[in-house]
């Protein structure tokens, strides 16, 4: 079941990406259905974790796909804003360098260390939902322009919070003490 639910979050991306250029920007029901699909498939990594940690349902497939989930979602929505010209392509180059570059980096390193997510990692995690979310909300239109600040200052503090992880992330692999 929780790999279902894994397959299901990617289905998402691809998606989303159509309902919110579809939208082209207007503010209407298809930015609304981007915004729900991705709010609704980046939580559900929430869940289907619970069920594989509470039920012993953790499998190989499901550690590989997971993540991939998490990329393609954040990823397919950052491009996507990028797109239509509402988030600058240095912040998704940047944060997209930071996820492949981490992802690819834990699949060389893999035999000879695996580090757990961080506390700045699920952070990360976090503030990229949010200000994602915000992004894909049409809220400047319901209330207001200041609403642009908040995003911006939202999605300023995830690629913050993304490139200190990523940073940390490599410090603790090669500057931590040895286990023999």
């Amino acid at each position: 079941m929780p790999n279902i639910i894994t397959v299901v979050r990617i289905l998402f991306a691809p998606a989303m990406v159509w309902a919110l250029l579809a939208d082209a920007g207007e503010g209407g029901p298809l930015r609304w259905l981007a915004l729900a699909l991705f709010v609704v498939g980046i939580s559900s990594d929430a869940v289907d974790g619970h069920l594989a940690r509470s039920r012993n349902l953790i499998t190989d497939l499901g550690k590989l796909l997971d993540p991939i989930a998490d990329k393609a979602l954040t990823g397919a929505a950052l491009i996507g804003l990028s797109l239509l010209g509402e988030l600058p392509w240095w912040v998704t180059g940047l944060i997209l360098a930071r996820e492949l570059g981490i992802t690819l980096w834990r699949l060389v390193e893999a035999k000879r260390i695996v580090l757990p997510a961080g506390r700045g990692g699920k952070l990360k995690t976090v503030l990229q939902a949010v200000a994602i979310s915000l992004a894909l909300a049409p809220f400047p239109a319901l209330l207001g322009d200041w609403m642009h600040w908040v995003n911006t200052a939202t999605m300023a503090l995830a690629l913050v919070v993304t490139l200190w992880s990523g940073a940390d992330y490599l410090v603790r692999a090669y500057w931590r003490p040895t286990k023999r």
